[in-house]
């Protein structure tokens, strides 16, 4: 959900469509997309490839040029643009060593992407190990689909980092990121670093690790090129989406757009959404510059639950697993993005980087409450945030005493405001309205030195102050107040601190090994503080005022692991082990965020890969993932919403050259507990298990593709939220079953 949600920001409406009845009676191993031939598969490679841009997170580049003398590092040429029809782009290498040595690493490229038999940017995420997915109501194009690592369960979207072109987009509500406002065409690649390392690049929210989604841009490609693509499938879904890209001596541009709409598997789940990214660029040896503006639209109705409680011989999952609690509630959201910037050769492998840009949102949502159109107990939410940032570094590249020297260095600011007003109705003044900004000072260094030709070794550690001011206005004479009370003000500040510390050593061109630690912390976002107490107490039911204060969240880190790659094969498994403290979580009952009892998660991950022929690849990976309490009353139960084990498998074949191509993928997830339930006293989300397939094929400049997910029409949910007092009741949200799309396109 997102931060229009009153009160339990983004589980406000789970728990009240529980609570009214409850009160009334293949993955991808890491490595380097080379150019594709018509009909092979791609080569395999360790090592990823180099981001588009002088990202922050840079995959380990190629050792082997690490040796002779570097007097001053030339100006890294760009990497050209994939082509429209979804192939790779060559990927570039340096002599730098990884900035993130020791951290466990893997990149998803465009071809991959379009390959996949997911139908969205979270199900082809999900398909590497440990990875795991939250989804309220099924929506197509995976709006509002969160994405867990290592297993945060309902506080997955504040301790995922999201990174767009090396920048963060997460912002200090609780939504997180909608990966279905990004349009998928626009992906260049995926990259993905595990475990709270990221934290001295980017500061907070990096708990669980990093996504960072690079873009298409049209530098270095043709003059004029040109994709447009339409779809349709289950539910009503029609989809088109068009792009352009156009190359003139220094200066170069692309556009992407996408529009989706769907009537929703359940009732009241309806999708209309529009995305649209754009990108100019001016690109010389020695200066890079660029302007990135992006916008979206999405509305999305939100059905509610599906109520099963044995006792009183109801279990709508059997009898009405389509239907709506809610049928009248929805949520509107709009987004616009503005990002510019340069890069500026200093000289002696030194480059001056400063960009900086501004993201306003504005939500929406209406919520009727238990008698619908009544206005009783009714919720309008109206809320616009707004975050300015400015990010200047250095990326350093030379030698150290003879040993390759990789160096980031910057300056983070950021300055967001958020604005929600909350009333009974649309139009119907506000009972509270809540004023909040936030202001983000940060500095950091990220140094790896390559002490061998085999061995890498990284050190990193940022400083960060953040000032907090919150007010909340209380009107007691607008419609449906009900005797609350209004928050105290709040004025705060806070230092905290990231550190990484990580170790890689080759022991030939095998076998390797690496390992890191690190310190990370989360600051409470804009919405946990709004709900940040109960606003009775218990025992009289006196309104108490909120005070919007919350600890912030720390985590100790370390991970260990190696990787092989022996011929056609290739394959990386590591373990980790993550203390945290005062991790934040909404109470249901009460609806408020408090900070929990400390809490641990471990676990190991590994992913393989293996190349039978030219034309046939297979890849699969295994995760278990444990979240539990290491203090309280709870001490020993499972942190709820995560489920243990994890696997995921798939199949590419070039059946006949490109005019047609096989892929497909399963993805099995083991039982989690339910929403609410720490004691671990009720019943379990079952296991269940998808399996996708794909047929596609390109001739000349058309292309196609014919997809049918879950095929075998599994049953399931991943979410559901437990009752605080009646044994076996709960609220699930069920997910579809067998869905298809077709898709048909030309590329000029």
């Amino acid at each position: 959900m997102s931060s229009i949600i009153p009160a339990a920001a983004r589980r406000y409406l789970l728990a009240t469509s529980l609570l009214v009845p409850l009160l009334s009676p293949g993955f991808s191993a890491a490595r380097a997309q080379q150019p594709v031939s018509r009909d092979e598969l791609p080569a395999i490679e360790v090592n990823p490839p180099k981001p588009l841009d002088r990202n922050r997170v840079e995959p380990s580049p190629d050792w082997a040029s690490r040796l002779g003398p570097v007097t001053r590092a030339p100006a890294r040429p760009p990497v050209p643009l994939a082509q429209p029809s979804g192939g790779s782009a060559p990927a570039a290498t340096t002599a730098t060593p990884n900035i993130l040595a020791g951290a466990s690493t893997t990149v998803i490229t465009a071809e991959e992407i379009a390959r996949s038999p997911a139908q969205t940017v979270q199900e082809v995420i999900a398909q590497v190990p440990g990875v795991q997915l939250t989804s309220l109501f099924g929506a197509v194009n995976g709006a509002q689909t969160t994405v867990d690592l290592r297993g945060f369960g309902a506080t997955a979207a504040s301790n995922t980092l999201i990174l767009i072109n090396g920048r963060r987009v997460n912002d200090i509500d609780m939504q997180g990121v909608d990966l279905s406002t990004i349009p998928r065409d626009s992906i260049q690649r995926i990259e993905m670093t595990k475990g709270n390392s990221g934290a001295v690049l980017y500061g907070d929210n990096a708990m669980g690790g990093v996504i960072n989604i690079v873009t298409k841009t049209g530098v270095t490609g043709p003059p004029l090129a040109a994709r447009i693509e339409v779809g349709g499938g289950s539910f009503g879904q029609r989809q088109v989406a068009a792009s352009a890209s156009a190359n003139a001596g220094p200066w170069s541009s692309s556009v992407y757009g996408s529009q989706i709409n769907s009537d929703g598997y359940r009732v009241n789940n309806k999708l209309a959404q529009q995305n649209a990214v754009g990108d100019i660029r001016y690109t010389t040896p020695d200066l890079t510059a660029w302007l990135t503006l992006s916008g979206d639209d999405q509305r999305l109705g939100f059905p509610g639950g599906r109520l099963v409680d044995p006792s009183i011989g109801v279990n709508q999952l059997v009898t009405d697993r389509k239907g709506a609690a809610t049928p009248f509630d929805h949520a509107e959201k709009q987004g616009a993005n503005a990002t510019a910037g340069f890069i500026k050769s200093l000289g002696y492998g030194v480059e001056l980087i400063v960009d900086g840009g501004v993201r306003d949102k504005k939500q929406q949502g209406s919520f009727f409450g238990p008698v619908p159109l009544s206005g009783f107990n009714s919720t309008y939410v109206d809320a616009k945030l707004q975050t300015w940032s400015l990010t200047p570094r250095l990326s350093i590249k030379n030698v150290v005493f003879g040993m390759p020297s990789n160096i980031l260095t910057g300056i983070d600011f950021y300055d967001a405001t958020f604005h929600q007003n909350r009333g009974a109705f649309i139009g119907a003044p506000p009972i509270h309205m809540y004023d909040l900004a936030q202001q983000t000072v940060a500095a950091y260094w990220q140094q790896t030195i390559g002490f061998l030709p085999t061995t890498d070794f990284s050190y990193g550690g940022r400083i960060q102050h953040f000032s907090l001011t919150a007010r909340d206005r209380l009107d007691p004479t607008a419609p449906n107040y009900f005797g609350d009370a209004q928050a105290m003000p709040l004025d705060t500040g806070e230092n905290q601190h990231a550190l990484h510390i990580g170790l890689e050593h080759r022991f030939n061109d095998v076998f390797a090994v690496f390992g890191r630690a690190a310190h990370a912390f989360r600051t409470p976002n804009v919405d946990e503080r709004v709900s940040s107490g109960p606003a009775f107490d218990p025992a009289t039911f006196i309104a108490i005022p909120g005070n919007f204060a919350l600890k912030t969240q720390t985590s100790n880190d370390v991970e260990g692991g190696f990787r092989v790659k022996a011929g056609a094969f290739t394959l990386q498994s590591s373990i980790y082990d993550m203390e945290l403290t005062n991790e934040i979580l909404f109470n249901p009952v009460g609806f408020f965020n408090y900070n929990l009892d400390p809490t641990r998660r471990y676990g190991s991950e590994t992913s393989a890969m293996f190349r039978a022929s030219d034309t046939l690849l297979f890849r699969g990976g295994f995760a278990v993932t444990r979240a539990v309490f290491r203090e309280g009353p709870f001490t020993g139960n499972d942190v709820p919403l995560v489920s243990r084990y994890t696997a995921s498998g798939g199949v590419t074949w070039y059946a006949w050259q490109r005019y047609l191509m096989v892929d497909a993928t399963v993805r099995a997830w083991s039982s989690r507990r339910m929403d609410n339930d720490q004691p671990n006293t009720q019943p379990l989300i079952p296991a269940s298990a998808t399996v996708d397939f794909k047929l596609s094929g390109e001739y000349q400049r058309f292309f196609w593709s014919f997809s049918v997910n879950n095929i075998l029409n599994a049953l399931y949910y991943d979410y559901a939220i437990a009752s605080a007092f009646t044994p076996d009741r709960f609220n699930a949200y069920p997910l579809p079953g067998r869905t298809f799309l077709v898709k048909a396109g030309a590329t000029f």
